[in-house]
């Protein structure tokens, strides 16, 4: 039994790294800014310890990380920017090798070492490059697009019209993972340390083309749901980074290799997109 603490622990990729390590027996010491929060709680009764860390604090992390053994980061430039982002990342990096941690899986995104100027790809791949430099032994893994934003924000106000909006062509694949399949990677790397020290490797457990997205959609919500096409020069009114990233999507593309990871980590219950979205509460997402 390894004691694992794992930073953003009550969002999505975090909180499901915590269940996942979890239900393997580890003690999770979860990490948050918001320890009285509902999310804090429930790990609690799910038998977690929960503490108090801020990126922007290290005095705060210092304390956090004294006496695990491992450690999963998450960072993100969403709230602040890419430039806040990295520094958070170096720091927890830091903290870390002050800690002595003897292993830290850091999720980073999938083509994020193909220098692909995406500026929330960039920021992570400086992250990955400081982590590799600081003798830490570590892990990488790198997630496709989200199954779970397509249940919030522009997408879902979408598909309340019976549209499901999305920044790339009807024909154009893309590779897609749930945050519950990240969490169990996590779990899996961070529970078989030896075998994931020193090795980065992309993640996804599905791949798809927006139309088919639109009708996995369609029945998972029991309505006929038709795939647009949005302009990019529209998503760069909201976010030049998020354009870049569609762009990407959209010219280059996402390409994983669902096939060997479904064949070599048999462990993972890694979900399609159909299974996905078929476990939604459509009814009340879209009621709201």
């Amino acid at each position: 039994m390894l004691t694992i603490a794992v930073t953003g622990a009550t969002g999505a990729q975090g909180g499901a790294t915590a269940r996942a390590l979890l239900a393997k027996g580890h003690r999770v010491r979860a990490l948050t800014r918001f320890p009285e929060g509902p999310a804090a709680v429930a790990l609690v009764d799910l038998g977690a310890e929960v503490h108090y860390a801020d990126f922007d604090h290290r005095d705060s992390l210092d304390v956090a990380l004294t006496g695990v053994d491992s450690l999963f980061a998450v960072t993100t430039p969403f709230g602040t920017d890419t430039t806040v982002e990295t520094r958070h990342g170096i720091t927890l990096v830091d903290a870390a090798v002050a800690a002595r941690v003897g292993h830290l899986v850091f999720t980073s995104a999938a083509h994020a070492d193909r220098a692909t100027g995406v500026p929330h790809y960039d920021s992570k791949f400086a992250i990955e490059e400081h982590l590799r430099a600081s003798g830490v032994p570590w892990t990488v893994i790198a997630p496709a697009a989200f199954m779970d934003n397509y249940a919030t924000g522009w997408t879902l106000d979408g598909l309340r019209d019976g549209t499901f909006a999305w920044p790339m062509p009807a024909d154009q694949p893309l590779t897609l993972i749930c945050a519950a399949d990240i969490g169990a990677f996590a779990a899996l790397a961070l529970d078989r340390r030896a075998e994931f020290t020193d090795r980065r490797i992309d993640l996804a457990a599905d791949e798809l083309t927006p139309d088919r997205l639109a009708a996995a959609l369609a029945v998972a919500i029991d309505r006929p749901i038709a795939h647009h096409e949005v302009p990019l020069f529209v998503v760069r009114r909201h976010s030049e980074d998020l354009a870049a990233m569609f762009e990407y999507f959209a010219t280059v593309g996402l390409d994983v290799d669902v096939t060997g990871l479904r064949r070599d980590y048999p462990d993972v219950a890694w979900h399609s997109f159909a299974d996905w979205a078929g476990a939604q509460n459509w009814s009340a997402l879209l009621a709201h």
